[in-house]
């Protein structure tokens, strides 16, 4: 979906298909029949952004396969779908039983992690829309902070500088620019915003800077108009914001509160969960870590970094943290100018939800999703933005 700004310039939104596991390649190009074409149809519209995950398979076929990237652009256009940025951080595996620390790995201290996110920004100068120059990927914030020492970190900045030189070369040998995002994520080494400007000032490239998610950030008990101006101030760019709820809980000490919690806790997705303290943000790596005994104190509100859908706030004693995230877009694109063009619903934990929540067919997940689509697309419109056909 599209919406010119006041100021002329074209915002994208998009939501991630990282909702639809697959690995392959043949695994995408279903997704987009199964699920993407059906949600645009849904919304009755003629062309639908989709934000791709590929995994590391998948972007292997299309990267050493130059017929298999012009089928994927094909199925694309065929579908009335079109892609300007790419979710880069899980490598594979996202749709395992068990998730959990996987996700982390390789970091930016692997090689690994190097290879696969400059695929990545090839794959989408290839996969923009003709009136499209530009697109994003978001990606690790460098790694889990259990696993990062000085040596690491000074291996990852490498790795980070080496991407910008291949984005540079990316921009030359295409036309298009691809920038890549550091997405902080409660527990990692870059667990806010403001942790992320130093690295990137030290980085110092411009095709490199931050993907905010609006469910990290809540979780994180940031300020977003804090947030978003110390990154202007640093000249970090937003090159993405990724449009998320995290799960709220205003009295954590009560009985009802915590048994309406435990059913958030599963099995598939670390649920790092955070509350703020006159002695700064507390922190547990997993829900029912949370849960458990005094791990957490429980004097102040909680938030558990799982994306609950946008449209519908759990049941009380909980809520979300959407007014986290309509703050966080009027500082993004409520002003004279966008901080970021690219716009990304991020909700992958559908099936993650408590059962009586969970959709249960093709049609209902379709159902949520466009309803996700619709309330985003509403905030835009009340900033002042105008949807394009």
């Amino acid at each position: 979906m599209r919406f010119r700004h006041p100021d002329g310039s074209t915002v994208h939104l998009a939501y991630c298909t990282n909702v639809h596991p697959a690995e392959t390649l043949d695994g995408v190009l279903a997704q987009l029949r199964d699920h993407c074409e059906p949600v645009r149809r849904r919304l009755g519209r003629d062309r639908l952004g989709i934000g791709l995950w590929l995994a590391k398979d998948a972007a292997d076929a299309l990267t050493t396969d130059p017929s298999a990237l012009r089928g994927l652009r094909a199925a694309l256009d065929r579908r009335g779908l079109e892609v300007v940025t790419l979710n880069g951080f899980p490598y594979q595996g996202f749709g395992a039983e068990e998730v959990k620390y996987r996700v982390y790995r390789p970091d930016w201290a692997d090689p690994e992690r190097l290879d696969h996110t400059t695929s990545l920004a090839r794959v989408l100068a290839a996969l923009l829309p003709d009136d499209v120059t530009e697109g994003t990927v978001s990606t690790l914030p460098l790694a889990w902070r259990t696993t990062y020492d000085a040596t690491r970190a000074d291996t990852a900045h490498a790795a980070l500088r080496t991407l910008g030189e291949r984005l540079d070369a990316v921009a030359e040998l295409t036309g298009r620019s691809i920038r890549v995002g550091l997405e902080p994520e409660p527990g990692c080494t870059v667990e806010t915003t403001a942790d992320a400007i130093g690295p990137l000032t030290a980085i110092g490239h411009d095709r490199v800077g931050v993907c905010v998610d609006t469910c990290h950030l809540a979780t994180s008990f940031e300020d977003p108009h804090t947030a978003l101006d110390a990154l202007v101030r640093a000249r970090v760019p937003v090159v993405k914001a990724q449009l998320s709820a995290a799960l709220h809980a205003e009295h954590p000490h009560l009985p009802e509160v915590r048994e309406a919690l435990a059913a958030f806790d599963e099995p598939r997705f670390l649920h790092q969960t955070r509350t703020a303290t006159a002695a700064g943000l507390r922190g547990t790596d997993d829900l029912g870590e949370a849960l458990t005994g005094d791990a957490l104190p429980d004097a102040s509100p909680w938030r558990a970094h799982f994306h609950v859908p946008l449209h519908a706030a759990p049941a009380a004693p909980l809520t979300s943290t959407l007014p986290v995230l309509k703050a966080a877009l009027t500082r993004l694109v409520g002003g004279a100018h966008p901080l970021t063009h690219h716009l990304e619903v991020e909700t992958y934990t559908w099936q993650a939800l408590p059962a009586e929540l969970r959709p249960t067919t093709r049609a209902r997940l379709t159902d949520g999703i466009a309803a996700e689509l619709s309330l985003a697309r509403d905030l835009l419109t009340d900033l002042g933005l105008k949807e394009l056909p």
